[in-house]
């Protein structure tokens, strides 16, 4: 794969970062990650537990990654808490799944803020201080107490109490230096299927949706949620499509009615609940065309090689601007000077009072 000028290359000559987020399968980059690391479509990096062998070895991996482009690439990670952590070991904080933030808010409201404040401080500043950009949380679906896939990964059944923890959540993510991503736009919590192996549809009307699940999302806005992540569920009775490939749900709904102008990431195209667009190629034409800003293509390495040999797209300047503005905007501080910080060290201890619930 040959290095390739950037349509829209920046006058100084850097490339900027392209509409694709793919993966890497080590500890360490390869010749040919690098390469694809390089190709202009290229936006950005997630990562997975198989990428986790120690801290010290993350941290090399993220200056790999970042080294890689003149522009740095973005590095993130569903790093939630409960069973959706990547990292655990090494002196990464277990954090309980979000559920038990909304049972510490059924106990005491106030007191739950803190704590979710602390949870996203914690969870924010252990990624920053080894390299890793951003994560893709807080989850804002509703706990209904059917999702096979969501379950203690909801923060409540009340979509004010999930509105109040999440902006609670993302408080602390900024205090690290970290943008929130709320998923999955504009509701996955009411549907069983798990959109990982199956096409999810949810029969409910729009009003129904925008009165529960998708309130979050009004209420808290692009200034607390800088990203938004789509779900891979239809919803017949908006639209034919999976939220994540309808411009209905994207651009009239969230971007129009809604008022939301930050990121819009796609989820996994590899999944499933992806596959009624048709092949990879049609998936990413089906999501970027749909008002997606940047689209994932996750443990499939030879389908982000297939996509990346034929995608025909680039950002435009509004959305290059959302994409950029996800990155951190001052340095973390490394792992020692995380530790001898009070504000760390408080927020630590405030969570052991979580451990219980989760």
């Amino acid at each position: 794969m040959s290095k390739k000028k950037h349509p829209h290359a920046e006058p100084d000559g850097r490339q900027p970062p392209g509409p694709v987020m793919v993966d890497v399968q080590g500890i360490e980059l390869s010749k040919t990650e690098r390469r694809r690391l390089r190709h202009p479509a290229v936006g950005g990096v997630i990562l997975f537990a198989r990428n986790f062998e120690s801290r010290k070895a993350l941290a090399a991996l993220c200056r790999q990654i970042h080294e890689v482009r003149d522009e740095p690439l973005l590095i993130a990670v569903d790093h939630e808490g409960g069973r959706v952590q990547r990292f655990r070991e090494d002196g990464f904080t277990h954090l309980p799944p979000m559920q038990a933030l909304g049972r510490a808010w059924d106990q005491d409201p106030l007191a739950a803020m803190r704590l979710a404040t602390d949870f996203g401080y914690v969870l924010a500043a252990e990624l920053r201080a080894c390299g890793v950009d951003m994560s893709f949380t807080p989850v804002l679906d509703l706990d209904y107490g059917q999702s096979q896939v969501i379950g203690t990964r909801a923060l409540h059944r009340d979509p004010r109490v999930v509105a109040m923890l999440a902006r609670a959540l993302a408080q602390g993510l900024a205090q690290a230096g970290m943008a929130a991503c709320g998923k999955h736009f504009p509701g996955h919590g009411h549907v069983q299927a798990d959109s990982h192996h199956a096409v999810p549809v949810d029969e409910r009307s729009l009003d129904q949706i925008l009165a529960e699940d998708a309130a979050p999302y009004a209420w808290l806005g692009d200034a607390v949620l800088q990203a938004v992540m789509p779900a891979h569920v239809i919803y017949p009775k908006v639209d034919d499509k999976p939220a994540g490939f309808s411009s209905r749900w994207i651009e009239v709904i969230l971007r129009g009615r809604l008022d939301y102008q930050g990121v819009v990431f796609s989820d996994d195209l590899t999944m499933e609940g992806a596959a009624v667009a048709g092949d990879i190629h049609a998936r990413a034409r089906a999501a970027l065309g749909a008002g997606c800003d940047m689209v994932l293509v996750c443990n499939r390495p030879d389908l982000a090689d297939e996509l990346l040999a034929g995608l025909d797209a680039a950002p435009t300047a509004a959305s290059l601007a959302r994409i950029r503005g996800l990155r951190p905007q001052r340095p973390a501080p490394g792992w020692k000077s995380l530790q001898a910080s009070e504000r760390y060290r408080r927020a630590q201890a405030s969570l052991a009072a979580l451990r219980p619930a989760g």
